[in-house]
């Protein structure tokens, strides 16, 4: 499914196995993926599925035991630590439930954090980190620090922190786990308009139909592969 658009992501064959001490957990088996450009993805499926597993491998955070990742045409699991680490910086901003802000940093420093790893001015770094809060409507909450924002409030500097380098792929692990329906649901119209007015290509893990329902397409993770339907 890429309805025209070009493809950003493709996932061929991937395994996962993790080690605890001598018992193999075998978390994906032979998963396959194509992801265009400009999708809104939601990831569903029971606890311990490996929605995480393969959100981390999507973003750089971790590397199949076998298989391939390809984002914008470039093999991802073949990259050196030192490689990844900067495609990543370039390439993805991430979205956690629980915001991970700083809690001795205000709403702008937070929002600043990855410009730190770019060779930007400061004066450079400032404008696009409260470019990156006009977005998400925080701008007036710029000098406030975490324990006095909500938790809508959070969230939104948390995207605003995710989207400030510009990537190519933002991925969210359940960003409205943490909030009531009405937060959650201004987040949800917040990635909406990202995806559908500046073209950002979204990956949601959730357990909520409710937000699943706002992306553009779903898909189960059931024992390791992916499927249309949740299992029965």
């Amino acid at each position: 499914m890429n309805d025209g658009r070009g493809l950003l992501v493709r996932v061929n064959s991937v395994d996962k196995v993790f080690h605890r001490g001598s018992e193999e957990i075998h978390v994906l088996g032979g998963l396959d993926l194509e992801i265009p450009e400009g999708e809104f993805l939601a990831l569903m499926g029971p606890s311990g599925s490996g929605k995480s597993t393969l959100l981390n491998l999507l973003g750089g955070l971790d590397r199949p035991s076998q298989g391939s990742v390809e984002v914008g045409g470039q093999r991802i699991d073949r990259l050196s630590d030192r490689r990844l680490a900067a495609w990543r910086a370039r390439h993805v901003g991430l979205v956690f439930q629980f915001y991970n802000l700083m809690p001795v940093l205000n709403t702008l420093q937070n929002v600043e954090l990855p410009l730190l790893l770019t060779r930007l001015s400061r004066t450079r770094r400032r404008e696009q980190a409260l470019l990156a809060l006009d977005i998400v409507g925080l701008s007036h909450r710029q000098h406030h620090f975490p324990r006095q924002l909500s938790g809508g409030e959070q969230q939104r500097a948390g995207i605003a922190r995710a989207i400030v380098t510009d990537p190519t792929l933002l991925l969210c692990d359940e960003p409205t786990g943490d909030l009531d329906r009405k937060s959650g649901d201004e987040i949800l119209d917040l990635l909406q308009a990202l995806n559908r007015e500046q073209g950002k290509t979204i990956v949601m893990v959730t357990h909520d139909l409710h937000a699943a329902a706002r992306a553009t397409r779903t898909l189960y993770l059931t024992k390791g592969t992916l499927t249309r339907e949740p299992e029965a």
